[in-house]
């Protein structure tokens, strides 16, 4: 037996003899786009929801029910691929009033613990928006793994959230006669994604 094999096995019988399991990863998932979806709403001129979503994304989950310490989702949005069927208004949510796009390309999220929740899951990580950082917690549900027809293995992320704009710079608005505003500070997020094992 070589020397570095025998350091190897003296530093695992040592974890495991403090108590230490080695590090494990969980599946690795890519996401499939054509059967996902990044999107949000507002409420417009305090009586309506106005959706959009974000056409250019990418990311990776990792996820095993039983090692949830070694799973994760992570994902990358390009702010200037908003879209809410409204060119002129799509233009203004990417100039510096809201997004600012040229400046601060990405929206990410990265999460740092993932939790079981009775039958869903908590992902609590770091969202940036116009480079602004602020720790969030998700509920999200994961459904699958499932055998895809065009073979591997499938999982679904599906999440739900409220977040305020206002924490992360994105602050235009205009006061209506009544006193109210025409954007709604809170904004609905709502991703579902599927993801194709890598």
């Amino acid at each position: 037996m070589g020397k570095n094999i025998r350091h190897l096995l003296a530093v695992g019988v040592l974890m495991l003899g403090f108590g230490i399991a080695p590090k494990v990863y969980a599946e690795e998932y890519a996401i499939d786009k054509a059967h996902s979806s990044v999107g949000f709403s507002t409420t417009h001129l305090m009586v309506s929801k106005v959706p959009g979503q974000f056409s250019e994304y990418e990311g990776v989950v990792n996820f095993d029910p039983d090692n949830l310490d070694a799973s994760k989702i992570n994902l990358t949005i390009q702010a200037a691929s908003i879209d809410t069927q409204n060119e002129k208004r799509d233009e203004h949510l990417k100039g510096a009033e809201f997004f600012d796009a040229a400046q601060f390309p990405t929206i990410t999220f990265v999460s740092k613990k993932i939790a079981k929740d009775a039958d869903k899951y908590n992902v609590t990580g770091d969202l940036t928006i116009k480079g602004v950082t602020k720790e969030v917690s998700i509920p999200v549900t994961i459904a699958g793994p499932v055998n895809s027809p065009m073979g591997g293995s499938v999982i679904g992320v599906t999440a739900f959230a409220k977040i305020n704009r206002q924490d992360y710079g994105v602050s235009w608005n205009k006061s209506l006669d009544n006193g109210g505003l025409m954007v709604s500070d809170d904004v609905d997020i709502n991703v579902s994604l599927e993801a194709n094992k890598k």
